[in-house]
């Protein structure tokens, strides 16, 4: 978008990877809800379109903000007049340092990820956001702990309902041929060459798209599709390597089954978890996919930025920074304007999009001297995604995210076919979440929006012999 305002001017994109991301196959889907493929392309294709970018391929190594200087890894130093901070965020992983700690975020670690499970017989997942739903999910022919600090799978997209009309597709044998996937497959050019060590995850790649999994074979070394345990309300106490454990003189688990007690495990495993649930299970390795934290260490020596509670950059509604003529967008920074009662900050693929776009405008608004509005997707949360082979859409507050007490839900289910739940309070829609083909997501939208009194509807809101299209169109 910057080229695009300021043709004549030098744009320099700086980036420690080989590829740069590209939103292809975008559809405005309504009003705030957009669908995309994220493609990895090489930075030449950006530079051959917009001749006034250059690409550079280094780490930042230091920032002086009073000098208006960024100095690179590879020993240059380059001026600015205005700077967008996008670094993204790294996986935030239960152990640093530990080998058989696998954290999932970027295309790099997936890769590392697939080589260690064509050998794997048990692993354990922590985490309970999306990247652990999908890799519990997709994973076959591998013992699977799953080990979540919630009381339901799904925390950050779903209640407890929609976790339970989830789990069938867990325990289902999965149909032969998968629903054909319109996103990516992604590769990393020359990343089979490469043997990168497996606690290699520090060295940050682009975070991975929403359908990273595809084309990768997540396939362990066992005969048999799914095999999940959960763990509840757990969290990974300590890891203790297979010496470690020896002398520990304790039990581990053996994966349980339906019909027995818990039985001492007769095998010896590379590493052993211990839960905070008192449990020990021996496993291959331990892959964290518990979030995220912004990437923001390479930028707060020698600046006084201010950082949210989260650790992002603070922006403004205008995605400055608090420093001058620096602006941030995606997963590093922390929205620190007074947000809509429907919009919360997520770090998902759609809001870096949407952020990315808005700060370039706000960018070029600046240099030219003139006022920009708070972008239009700022006004309701809204995002697609697919779990389970399940279309899901969440809008607004779907999870009732800071409504206290004062909030009611109404629900629809129809087992193996769609979940629908909306959050209303004072007889007004706040948010809905949607599984499955429900074609509600436009009507739904547009009440959470214009916040339309809807008791006279009572219970018939959700009534499936109701075409409620019809009386909001």
């Amino acid at each position: 978008k910057l080229a695009m305002e300021f043709p004549s001017e030098d744009i320099f994109l700086m980036t420690v990877s080989p590829v740069i991301k590209a939103i292809t196959n975008f559809k405005q889907v309504s009003k705030a809800l957009e669908e995309f493929d994220v493609e990895e392309q090489p930075s030449s294709l950006l530079e051959k379109r917009y001749p006034n970018i250059k690409v550079t391929q280094s780490g930042v190594k230091q920032l002086k903000s009073d000098e208006h200087k960024i100095f690179t890894e590879d020993g240059r130093e380059y001026m600015y007049e205005k700077l967008c901070l996008c670094a993204g965020a790294k996986p935030k992983l239960i152990f640093e340092g530990n080998p058989y700690v696998l954290g999932i975020r970027d295309t790099d670690s997936a890769q590392a990820f697939q080589k260690n499970l064509a050998q794997a017989e048990r692993i354990v997942v922590v985490g309970n956001g999306g990247i652990a739903l999908e890799l519990v999910y997709e994973i076959e022919g591998c013992e699977v702990i799953w080990a979540i600090k919630d009381k339901a799978i799904g925390n950050t997209f779903f209640d407890a309902g929609a976790a339970e009309f989830l789990i069938p597709k867990l325990t289902a044998e999965k149909q032969e041929t998968p629903i054909e996937c319109k996103r990516t497959k992604y590769t990393m050019e020359g990343s089979e060459k490469r043997e990168g060590s497996v606690a290699a995850s520090d060295k940050l790649g682009s975070a991975l798209g929403p359908d990273w999994h595809e084309g990768l074979h997540l396939k362990g070394t066992k005969e048999f599709s799914h095999k999940v345990h959960i763990e509840i309300l757990c969290e990974v106490k300590k890891i203790h390597l297979q010496q470690e454990f020896i002398q520990l003189q304790q039990t581990s688990l053996a994966f349980p089954k339906e019909e027995k007690s818990v039985e001492p495990d007769e095998v010896l495993w590379p590493v052993y978890v211990e839960l905070t649930n008192g449990k020990i299970y021996g496993c291959d390795f331990i892959v964290s996919a518990t979030g995220v934290v912004p990437n923001v260490k390479p930028f707060l020596d020698g600046n006084n930025f201010a950082v949210g509670e989260d650790g992002g950059l603070k922006v403004d509604k205008h995605m400055h920074t608090s420093l001058p003529d620096i602006y941030a967008a995606g997963d590093i920074c922390t929205a620190s304007w007074e947000p809509s009662p429907v919009w919360h900050q997520m770090r998902l693929w759609t809001q870096a999009r949407q952020m990315g776009w808005y700060a370039a405008k706000c960018m070029a608004a600046d240099a030219l001297g003139e006022s920009v509005d708070l972008d239009f997707s700022f006004e309701l949360f809204a995002h697609v995604t697919k779990f389970f082979n399940y279309k899901v859409v969440v809008l607004g507050k779907y999870n009732a995210q800071g409504l206290g007490l004062d909030h009611e839900l109404m629900l629809r289910c129809t087992k193996g076919q769609e979940y629908v739940k909306v959050v209303m309070q004072n007889g007004r829609m706040m948010g809905a979440v949607l599984i499955g083909e429900t074609d509600l997501e436009e009507t739904f939208e547009n009440l959470i929006l214009n916040q339309m009194d809807l008791s006279a509807y009572g219970e018939d809101l959700l009534n499936p012999d109701i075409d409620i299209e019809d009386y909001f169109d």
